[in-house]
């Protein structure tokens, strides 16, 4: 019965002419996980720069009402930090979540759960001014900080595995775009005209709950990741369930049999742990490129940038009322940079566009240094500083925004998956708080002199990727293993996890095997 179900109901092409089409599944579920998570990710961001004043002016009062004195400038501003870094906190406890609620409750399933604690910041934050409390809005900032570190790992991983290898550039790249659009509609909604006023700040903060709310009611009727369902679940009904959703015209029997080989080919199907990650010697080198491209991201210096953008604006000669709405311009830059990497990276590759990237931050850091100090003596400079800062922006955007995301999912197998997004993504936070936290100090020690830190950061980062990493594009994961196998002191049917006397037969499609079967090597036990 279950033979005839697959005759029916799977579709057969012939080997080596598997291409998978952009289904409205496949970007529906983009579209909804991306919006109601990583948009959030942006738009908390930038949220707080717009009522900055508005919200230390409460802080204060509040102050006054309960004390009777009110707070002293650097207890404002220690408050008003907290408040700001208490997001990157919250955030490095939800990416060392992330392996435990995707092993329990799927890819899908710890999107939808992760839900209920943008609800619960929302309410906080929304209600912290009548209830006179600065307490709600730092810890409905935390509780945010736990849903980003969540869907910044989790988001990927759940379109990294629901996408065909010919679209999983694309998708991974979506979550990136939808960040580089809750910044700019934080910065679009922060304007004095919408929301940019003392009366409306806690609305500006728990707006959060709306695309949340969207993303709740319709992602639920999608189906979990098919890979989890196999590999993890052993469930081949609801599997094919899944393929049929997301897949049109394509070899669905093919990719069965390809997530079927990565499974043979796993020691285990348990997820490891983090700390068997780390000792594992077989997955050496995509954990070390892993800990470099994601440490690489956050001290690239696009933070640190927007500690610095309005200055340099102003130094530009752009006049104080008219920073704002220059700000949304660079809005409206990361956007259209992010685009162009969506639409370029299953052309391109992954490695053009983060090499790249990162080389044209690097020279535009060394570029804001050289003309913040000739602008003294040579006035046109300060234009050449604000075309830097574009560079910058676009040049992340493009690739360092969102490929190392999308190259976590494809560098490391079924088990070894979660742990990696939790190194990852425990780094990106970390990075992200040292950033904030030391940027000040160098600007005030180094001066204009502190983005050549930057600057060889990113030259390093583009020289690791280039000489260690390798192209993924079109590859399937058992592909990608074995291309790093040859990195490793060991025997590929070793990294494989097989017996020594079994090895693979040529890999077609999406990796299956040519028959769909195993090969025993008679060489080693017959004469």
């Amino acid at each position: 019965m279950k033979d005839s179900y697959m005759a029916e109901e799977v579709l057969i092409t012939p080997p080596g002419k598997i291409t998978s089409h952009l289904t409205s599944s496949l970007l529906a579920v983009a579209f909804l996980t991306s919006f109601g998570s990583s948009m959030l990710y942006g738009y908390n961001l930038a949220v707080v720069n717009s009522p900055a004043v508005y919200i230390k002016d409460f802080y204060n009062r509040t102050s006054v009402s309960r004390n009777g004195t009110g707070l002293d400038g650097e207890a404002l501003t220690l408050m008003y930090s907290l408040t700001v870094s208490v997001f990157a906190i919250g955030g490095l406890l939800g990416s060392l979540m992330v392996g435990m609620l995707v092993t329990r409750f799927g890819r899908k399933g710890t999107v939808v759960n992760s839900t209920v604690l943008v609800f619960i910041a929302g309410s906080l934050m929304g209600f912290s001014r009548i209830c006179g409390s600065p307490e709600m809005v730092i810890f409905g900032r935390f509780v945010t900080g736990i849903h980003s570190g969540i869907s910044l790992s989790v988001v990927p991983m759940y379109l990294g595995e629901i996408a065909p290898k010919n679209l999983r550039g694309f998708l991974g790249l979506v979550p990136s775009l939808f960040i580089c659009a809750g910044v700019f509609s934080a910065q679009i909604l922060g304007l004095h005209e919408i929301l940019g006023k003392e009366d409306h700040w806690p609305l500006f903060l728990s707006l959060v709950v709306i695309p949340t709310f969207i993303q709740l009611m319709l992602l639920p009727w999608f189906p979990e990741s098919p890979r989890y369902l196999l590999i993890e679940k052993h469930n081949v009904h609801a599997t094919i369930i899944a393929l049929k959703w997301y897949r049109a015209k394509c070899n669905i029997q093919s990719e069965i049999e390809e997530m079927q080989e990565e499974q043979r080919s796993l020691s285990s199907v348990e997820t490891v742990s983090v700390w068997r990650l780390i000792l594992d010697p077989l997955v050496r080198w995509q954990l070390l490129s892993v800990v470099v491209i994601n440490i690489g991201m956050q001290l690239s210096g696009i933070d640190a940038l927007w500690f610095y953008t309005n200055d340099i604006f102003k130094n530009a000669g752009i006049p104080d009322p008219e920073i704002q709405y220059t700000t949304v311009g660079t809005g409206a830059i990361e956007i259209i940079a992010g685009l162009i990497g969506c639409f370029t990276i299953e052309k391109l590759g992954r490695r053009p566009l983060i090499i790249g990237g990162f080389l044209v931050m690097g020279f535009c850091c060394a570029g804001i240094t050289l003309s913040l100090v000739l602008q003294v003596h040579l006035p046109f400079m300060r234009y050449v500083s604000v075309g830097c800062v574009i560079g910058i922006i676009a040049g992340f955007c493009i690739g360092p925004a969102g490929v190392p995301f999308l190259i976590t999912a494809e560098l490391f197998k079924q088990s070894h998956r979660p742990a990696a997004y939790t190194v990852g993504g425990s780094l990106n936070w970390i990075s992200n708080f040292t950033v904030g936290f030391v940027f000040p100090f160098l600007q005030m020690s180094a001066g204009s002199y502190c983005y050549l830190v930057f600057c060889c950061v990113c030259l390093a980062v583009a020289a690791f990727v280039f000489f260690v990493i390798p192209e993924t594009k079109n590859k399937t994961f058992v592909e990608i293993s074995q291309m790093f196998a040859s990195k490793e002191a060991v025997p590929e049917t070793q990294c494989l996890g097989h017996l020594d006397q079994l090895k693979l037969r040529k890999m077609n499609g999406y990796g299956t095997l040519e028959n769909g079967s195993l090969e025993f090597d008679s060489s080693s036990s017959v004469p």
